[in-house]
């Protein structure tokens, strides 16, 4: 073989060998990922982290550069799940006119459903241990502040007279999540059904703006 077609070949070798590590964000997402996997099929309490490692295709000492305990994964996922539900529902709020406040607050109605029955089981596994001690979660707080967002642009426009924004926010929020999880545990999570009782009780809570804007305008 002459020595060009040495360099050819193993340029060709070069080319096929497959990295023999992974970036640092996707071994950690891939521990996250078999643990999420695990934790839905069998618990968190009878998942081992040996089970993990071997499900993510990494050595045990991977995990441990991550997470210092199956503690540290639980409080990841929960991380990573509550910033997808913010950043999928305000995807669909920004999608609506900016001075449309009742088309944004539909918009956040059907996102926030629509993420919450696609990863219900991952949210009960995440969120199981969710007690007194958390009522003020990051989490939480994350997804009341979008709602505060969407009824403050509403109030300034005139659209709605709302007195405490955060208040309705909560009301809004644990009103979304009864009438899923409701759904769920009958058996029968109809999802354009819930969303469509949901966005009508919520604007019946707070008025349309149609009667308000014409007082307005009329005025």
């Amino acid at each position: 073989m002459s020595k060009v077609q040495r360099q050819h070949a193993g340029a060709r070798a070069t080319g096929a060998r497959k990295p023999r590590t992974k970036p640092a964000e996707v071994r950690r997402d891939d521990l996250m990922d078999a643990a999420a996997r695990l934790f839905i099929a069998k618990g968190i309490d009878a998942t081992t982290i040996d089970e993990i490692v071997a499900s993510a295709d990494v050595a045990k000492g991977t995990f441990y550069h991550y997470f210092a305990a199956k503690t540290d994964v639980i409080a990841a996922l929960r991380d990573r799940f509550a910033q997808g539900f913010v950043a999928r529902v305000q995807a669909a709020v920004d999608a609506c006119p900016a001075g449309d406040a009742v088309g944004r607050l539909c918009a956040w109605t059907a996102a926030a459903v629509g993420a919450y029955l696609d990863q219900f089981q991952l949210h009960d596994i995440v969120f199981h241990d969710f007690g007194h001690d958390r009522r003020q979660s990051a989490e939480h707080d994350a997804v009341i502040d979008q709602l505060m967002t969407i009824l403050a642009a509403g109030i300034q426009k005139g659209t709605w007279s709302i007195e405490s924004p955060r208040s309705t926010a909560i009301v809004i929020f644990h009103g979304m999540h009864g009438v899923v999880d409701d759904a769920i545990a009958a058996g029968s999570p109809d999802r354009a059904q819930i969303i469509d009782t949901l966005s009508a009780l919520f604007r019946r809570m707070l008025g349309d703006g149609t009667s308000r804007r014409a007082e307005r305008d009329s005025a």
